[in-house]
């Protein structure tokens, strides 16, 4: 079985060093560079598992980066690394298409846990063939693919597990805690923000193709997926 393979991004030298050291003696196979356009490079031909992705970087932001590696349909999840504490920034990372976000200074564990936690929610599909379907809305589980009436849809890895947790309990108000516990497998610092982004992201790709709003809001309790009826 081959080594995962992790991606480092960061233009300081002593924590790109640290990273790439540390990951490799946990298991992994990594590969390291110092700046945006390197980073586009590798992955497009590399085809890395993850992407630790530093934000501060010297040619792009790594915001700027993630955004460029959607546009290729490079969808290898992407932990960002900052450190700035802001929500704002938080929320920023995660609609440009990542997945994760960690501040500095950090602890090696933690981000090999959380490394772990985001393999295991994205690649956990991989293993269940099988189609969900909910009203208009279909995901292929085994070519990992969503489909309103037919019309295929780009999401995230986050995005995608988001809509495979919504569509797997349709018609059922799930709480933001839940969802966090589910998709995020721990509490992101209890900013339940990041739920209601996520939610207004997939909202934006799935209502201009369904007969009305799937994703439904009911205020105080949570958000629920909501059956229609197929065009």
């Amino acid at each position: 079985m081959e080594p995962i393979k992790i991606l480092v991004v960061d233009d300081e030298p002593n924590i790109r060093d640290l990273l790439a050291s540390g990951l490799r003696f946990a298991g992994f196979s990594v590969l390291a560079v110092a700046n945006g356009n390197d980073a586009v490079v590798a992955a497009e031909k590399g085809n890395p598992d993850l992407i630790l992705l530093d934000v501060m970087l010297p040619d792009m932001s790594g915001f700027s980066v993630t955004k460029k590696l959607r546009s290729m349909n490079i969808l290898a999840p992407v932990l960002f690394l900052t450190a700035r504490d802001e929500v704002e920034d938080k929320i920023t990372g995660l609609t440009v298409g990542g997945d994760d976000y960690m501040t500095k200074p950090f602890s090696l564990d933690e981000i090999i846990a959380r490394i772990n936690a985001i393999l295991r929610r994205t690649k956990q599909s991989s293993v269940e063939k099988s189609i969900i379907e909910v009203g208009e809305v279909r995901i292929d589980e085994d070519a990992h693919e969503v489909f309103v009436n037919d019309a295929p849809v780009e999401l995230s890895p986050t995005e995608y597990q988001l809509l495979r947790f919504l569509m797997e309990n349709a018609n059922r108000v799930l709480s933001k805690s839940q969802i966090l516990d589910h998709v995020w497998e721990y509490d992101f610092n209890g900013e339940m923000g990041i739920v209601e982004s996520y939610v207004s992201y997939l909202r934006k790709k799935l209502d201009p193709l369904t007969s009305e709003p799937v994703l439904v809001t009911k205020r105080g309790h949570g958000y629920m997926f909501k059956s229609t009826k197929k065009k």
